[in-house]
């Protein structure tokens, strides 16, 4: 079942946000490393051979675009890791045994959260650089393994300037503005790496704009003395330079409240931003969470501009209940009487596995919940 050809990705029906559920032995792998048991090689070894199973996987189910499942991170945000400056940021593998150990997140329903790895507003010890092109080394590893297009993740600048403690940092950059002008140019260069090597896609990961539309978040940027809608417009631009002037990829946003295993961190609606947001990023694919009433209904579609497309993130990675085909199809319905048919497309509401230890449903129930996605849109769209 070919949703769409390959070679226009633009008119993809279907798409995928990044993560995909860790197997056991690639816990158990990340798990030995951190404890100090086993080598970083052999971490390597249990990465490599996972994500040529995950990408099998996805061949054999037939979807027209693939990832890595960012099998190589323990959290979404460990694209920037690789950058020198920012080492206080990440919990990072050597510590992930201690979260293996948590007994209290095993929840069995989602439910609002907190998130000590990417919550907490960290220091820059030094001016941004970048070591080295991880998410290049990812993709070409993975581009070796089939012949779709791989799509690959990176952080918003956005989200970035969230998890940035500017005051504690001001002897490295006296200004916000100094800080995201160094996180555009190493987000570039990344990018720029990857378009070398012929990447098409990438996905870029903005969960913190939903802070725009959540009073917790609000209140907390006011409690520093920051104008929201400042903010708002600051991150527009930049996420619009990290992007600017790649000819031939593909640039998608996802826009979400949370997801570490099943948890949730924001509450809102899209519409007091949706008209600044839809118009003013210049992301061709729009990814929206839209798989609950934390989201609210489909009018803010409307601003969405033509030439874009919104993702309809209709399918929930939080529990393994399998949405049906036919209450899709209605939701889809009810989004286009605000936008064309032509303009919109279907994925999960998020990744599967934000963080290493993933979200609350099976394997099985992932694969199954991306063969749904597959049927609606062969229906839908033909």
């Amino acid at each position: 079942m070919n949703i769409a050809p390959t070679n226009d990705l633009r008119t993809v029906r279907v798409d995928l946000v990044g993560s995909l559920l860790r197997p056991q032995s690639l816990k158990d792998a990340f798990a030995g490393f951190g404890e100090g048991n086993s080598s970083e090689a052999s971490l390597k070894l249990a990465q490599d051979e996972a994500i040529r199973d995950v990408v099998a996987k996805q061949v054999a189910h037939d979807l027209p675009i693939v990832v890595d499942g960012e099998f190589r991170r323990t959290s979404f945000m460990e694209s920037f890791s690789v950058v020198a400056g920012v080492e206080e940021w990440q919990a990072g593998v050597k510590t992930y045994h201690e979260i293996l150990a948590r007994k209290d997140i095993d929840r069995s329903v989602s439910q609002k959260g907190q998130d000590p790895i990417l919550l907490n507003r960290k220091r820059v010890t030094e001016r941004l650089k970048l070591v080295r092109n991880g998410l290049l080394d990812d993709y070409r590893f993975t581009r070796s393994l089939t012949d779709r297009p791989v799509k690959v993740t990176l952080i918003s600048a956005d989200r970035i300037s969230q998890c940035y403690d500017s005051e504690a940092s001001r002897s490295i950059y006296p200004t916000m503005d100094e800080f995201l002008r160094d996180v555009v140019a190493v987000e570039r260069e990344i990018i720029g790496g990857l378009a070398l090597e012929g990447c098409r896609y990438v996905g870029i990961d903005g969960p913190g704009y939903t802070a725009y539309v959540d009073p917790d978040s609000l209140a907390a940027m006011r409690s520093r003395g920051e104008e929201p809608m400042a903010n708002l417009k600051r991150s527009i631009e930049a996420d619009n330079q990290v992007i600017a002037s790649f000819s031939g990829i593909l640039f998608g946003i996802h826009i979400c409240r949370g997801n570490r295993q099943s948890m949730w961190h924001r509450e809102g609606h899209y519409d007091a931003i949706a008209e600044r947001l839809f118009t003013g990023l210049n992301h061709q694919r729009l990814l929206l969470e839209y798989d609950t009433e934390r989201a609210g209904n489909f009018d803010p579609l409307r601003f969405v501009p033509k030439g874009k497309v919104a993702v309809l993130g209709l399918i929930t990675t939080k529990i393994g209940r399998i949405e049906t085909v036919d209450e899709l199809r209605r939701r889809i319905d009810e989004a286009a009487r605000h936008l064309p048919l032509e303009q919109l497309a279907i994925s999960p509401q998020c990744g599967f596995a934000s963080s290493l230890r993933g979200n609350l449903l099976t394997e099985d129930e992932q694969f199954r919940k991306l063969d749904v996605m597959l049927e609606t849109a062969a229906k839908v769209w033909g």
